[in-house]
């Protein structure tokens, strides 16, 4: 597994092993004591680690917090149902899913509110998360265009842009979904979304 943290400092070759470890841990610490309670202490009795490890791979619970969800949101693959529409529906399910573990809701909402006050940290969920699964936009809107249901671009600085915006509507729009309205993002709200996402607003009336 690549390591998808800061780089390493001078001295022994990382271990991605214990890099593996150390994750799964943070996130069963998640799980079970919640962001609050977390320490790094725990986290490396669990994964079986000195506490030194971890120093010198994070520099503190946040960072740590912040891989740890990122690997859980790398599960995502958009599936190949036949239609653009029912490709969004799939992948939206999926990620709705994953938002909807107690590690990922009480580690997410936690590093966000932290990176409120620390722009390194902000920059990290913006790197680690957001630009890792903007290939999900990418990778449906390449297929669809295949498929002839969307159009090629002509510039590319609008396809990226373009692209950007999409992204920015559907994971704000699942994220307030299943986070802070603390409504389902069952399959008839994925249905009734992806159909505004794609026709407008005037397709949200029966």
């Amino acid at each position: 597994m690549q390591s998808r943290t800061s780089p390493t400092r001078a001295g022994r070759p990382r271990s991605a092993a214990a890099d593996a470890a150390i994750l799964a841990a943070t996130r069963a610490a998640l799980v079970e004591l919640g962001w609050s309670k977390l320490t790094l202490g725990d986290v490396a009795t669990r994964a079986g680690v000195a506490k030194t490890t971890l120093y010198r791979r994070w520099a503190g619970k946040n960072e740590l917090v912040v891989d740890a969800v990122a690997e859980l949101f790398d599960e995502l693959r958009l599936p190949d149902r036949g239609s653009l529409a029912a490709d969004i529906e799939g992948v939206v399910l999926q990620f709705a899913a994953i938002l909807a573990r107690p590690e990922a809701k009480s580690g997410l909402m936690a590093v966000v509110a932290e990176s409120t006050r620390d722009e390194a940290l902000r920059e990290r969920i913006r790197a680690s998360i957001v630009e890792r699964q903007k290939r999900l936009v990418l990778e449906g809107r390449a297929r669809a265009q295949a498929r002839g249901e969307l159009p090629l671009e002509e510039h590319p600085e609008e396809a990226s842009r373009t692209a950007d915006l999409i992204f920015d509507v559907v994971a704000g729009a699942v994220v307030h979904r299943t986070l802070f309205s603390a409504e389902p993002a069952d399959e008839e709200w994925v249905r009734s979304f992806t159909r505004v996402l794609l026709t407008g607003l005037s397709s949200s009336t029966p």
